[in-house]
């Protein structure tokens, strides 16, 4: 989920529909689209959240999708699970 509909690629325009914090506020999901680089990992399906301060990511949900999360000191990796592909066309760096 982010507030920066800039970082979404392909952005829908969504009516209707909240999502609910670990605190139970809630937040309107005002859209839908996917983040990344065109031509390398892309992470689908990234809500637009009005008034969302941060972005926030389910390690879970991207597991589930197929992908690998590592966690280095400084970044967070997230790369296809598929080792056919080389590092630098799957690989998304947070």
């Amino acid at each position: 989920m982010t507030g920066d509909a800039s970082l979404l690629i392909g952005l829908m325009i969504k009516h209707g529909g909240f999502v609910t914090y670990g605190d139970n506020n809630r937040g309107r999901i005002i859209g839908c689209g996917n983040i990344g680089v065109v031509g390398n990992l892309i992470i689908p399906n990234v809500l637009l959240v009005e008034g969302l301060k941060h972005n926030l990511l389910s390690i879970s949900q991207l597991c589930d999708k197929g992908l690998q999360v590592t966690f280095q000191p400084e970044i967070c990796l997230i790369s296809s699970a598929d080792s056919r592909q080389s590092a630098d066309s799957g690989t998304c760096i947070i």
